[in-house]
């Protein structure tokens, strides 16, 4: 049992007073998961850099960012007895990552680490060579690696999408492979602190998410509790959706992490809430529909909404039959509350009170571009340009503009077509199609690429051919052109030469760079023999010195090909 706070209304001039009254909580157990069956995988104390169902770019946080100390190579152990079912290297997402399976019925993920223990390690690095790529995924059998609860099973570190050093940690449902919230598994993780609420955002409900902005209201500590900049907020729409910002964080921390749980209530009665219990890796990107994506797109702050969005499928709300929104057209005030907790049942509440007020003005302008709807097929053509989204690619109803421009790039055969905003996302990827310049030679069409610019970048697809048209699919709108692209990547060696001599060396370091940032194939051959290059962060290719470069001399050949189908080859010699 623990201490938490309950808040107890107040009406004073300054606003709405939220005093705090000491209650008692309990950790979380409302959900059967088995509790002090994972120990902690480091032997030091937990403290969180990031929770589950923490918000992130295009998807959720799906575990516990465990800190190491800002250390590295610190021992990691199997959570529980079980087997090692998997291992998997690439340069981004998890790094170096271990899964255990565990005879009642989960899987433990241990992710961004340096290394595995020595058996596991040589295994992998063995496959590696038999497989010719440093990018693995290697399954295993139950007797292959069987570990025991508390058994050392690598080193942690840095490795993959990691921005720091620490442990990602993930427990997950071994069935189906969804991930469910680790806190919710008795990891001994104090938590006595209740969630902060810091905004709070009103929308119109009766209009797309993308096609309005929200009044948001900052919510600060006063004398006692929580105050609002108002007694009764007078809106102009009979129909109301609300969003807040708020974050948790733990015993002893100052960092700010996700919350767990958010319910909404008009006049006590329950409307709508969600819970970070239970997210699968196919949904984490439905993200972009619990959040206000348009805001945050556009510079402002994480806004978790407490209504739903109707083309937001397998959600983590539990919405009543408005999904959420409020309807206040009877004019007369709602007191309205937010209970906001963390995975311990500590609680954080808002109050504040509603009241529709008929609009004096027109609130929004007439928008331009074709209105495209959530679950139903659209589609766009032109002569030379068009654009599909399937029944699953949209959140919300919205209108999407159109329009083209000549090219300023180089080697481009189409003109530019700007398609959508970029703060309208897309859960599916769409289709775009563009019919080439009449003077492109097809016989070149092998080198042809579709850009898409954005304001932070650029995605490169490879095309598809059909009738004179190039297709391809992305992730979302933006501005899009097919490029003739016929110019190989750069093969760069870093600190040697044609030559070197390399005794004293410890590592041979590539970089590789292409005119589009879009190279797919990176091979090394040492004396005509595949060598392995690891490639972490997709920074430089790096080779560390081992039983695989004898003293003598060598010679390295380093084979690079982009996503245009260009490739580029160079040749070193050198001795050990």
């Amino acid at each position: 049992m623990r201490n938490i706070c309950s808040f107890a209304l107040v009406f004073g001039t300054t606003g709405l007073l939220f005093i705090c009254f000491p209650v008692l909580s309990q950790s979380p157990s409302a959900k059967n998961y088995p509790r002090n069956y994972f120990r902690d995988p480091l032997n030091v104390p937990i403290s969180l850099a990031a929770n589950f169902g923490e918000l992130r770019a295009n998807h959720y946080h799906m575990g516990l960012d465990i800190r190491t100390e800002k250390r590295e190579n610190l021992p990691v152990f199997a959570a529980a007895e079980g087997y090692i079912a998997r291992v998997s290297v690439a340069p981004l997402g998890f790094g170096k990552a271990i899964y255990i399976n565990h005879p009642n019925g989960y899987t433990t993920v241990y992710g961004h680490l340096n290394d595995f223990f020595p058996a596991l390690a040589a295994y992998v690095k063995q496959q590696q060579y038999k497989k010719e790529n440093w990018r693995i995924a290697l399954d295993f059998s139950p007797l292959q690696f069987p570990v025991k609860k508390g058994e050392l099973i690598a080193y942690s570190g840095n490795t993959g999408g990691s921005q720091g050093p620490h442990l990602h940690f993930e427990i997950r449902r071994t069935v189906d492979d969804t991930n469910i919230n680790p806190l919710l598994f008795g990891l001994p993780i104090p938590d006595n602190v209740s969630p902060v609420i810091r905004r709070l955002a009103i929308y119109d409900g009766s209009h797309s998410i993308y096609e309005q902005s929200p009044k948001i209201l900052y919510v600060r500590n006063g004398d006692g509790g929580f105050v609002l900049p108002v007694d009764t907020l007078l809106v102009n729409s009979p129909k109301v959706g609300l969003a807040i910002s708020a974050f948790d964080s733990q015993s002893g921390s100052i960092n700010p992490n996700g919350i767990y749980q958010a319910d909404l209530y008009d006049d006590d009665q329950w409307v709508s809430g969600f819970q970070m219990d239970v997210i699968n890796y196919e949904n984490t990107r439905n993200i972009n529909a619990h959040i206000d994506y348009k805001t945050k797109a556009t510079g402002g702050p994480w806004l978790q909404q407490l209504f739903r969005l109707p083309g937001y499928n397998n959600s983590i709300y539990s919405p009543g039959k408005s999904n959420g929104v409020l309807d206040i057209s009877d004019g007369q005030v709602h007191r309205i509350r937010v209970d906001v907790k963390d995975a311990y049942g500590n609680n954080s509440t808002l109050n504040l009170k509603l009241k529709y007020r008929l609009p004096n003005a027109l609130a929004f302008s007439s928008w331009t571009g074709k209105m495209f709807y959530p679950q139903l097929l659209g589609v766009f053509e032109t002569d030379d340009c068009a654009f599909y989204l399937g029944e699953k690619s949209l959140y919300d109803s919205v209108h999407i503009n159109y329009s083209s421009s000549v090219s300023t790039v180089k080697g481009a055969v189409s003109l530019v077509y700007a398609i959508g905003e970029e703060y309208i996302p897309l859960q599916d990827d769409m289709l775009v199609r563009i019919r080439p310049a009449s003077d492109f030679p097809l016989a070149k069409k092998d080198r042809v690429i579709m850009l898409r610019t954005i304001s932070d970048g650029k995605d490169v697809r490879k095309v598809e051919w059909q009738n004179g048209w190039a297709s391809a699919r992305f992730g979302g709108f933006g501005n899009f052109q097919l490029i003739l692209d016929e110019e190989p990547p750069s093969i760069n060696p870093q600190g040697f030469k044609d030559g070197a001599n390399m005794k004293r060396a410890v590592r041979i370091a590539i970089a590789v760079k292409d005119n589009l940032g879009a190279y797919k194939n990176f091979r090394a051959e040492l004396d005509g023999k595949w060598l392995r290059f690891t490639n972490d962060k997709e920074h430089s290719f790096i080779y560390k010195f081992d039983e695989h470069c004898a003293p003598g001399k060598h010679s390295l050949k380093i084979i690079v090909e982009d996503e245009a189908g260009n490739v580029a080859s160079r040749n070193f010699a050198f001795t050990r």
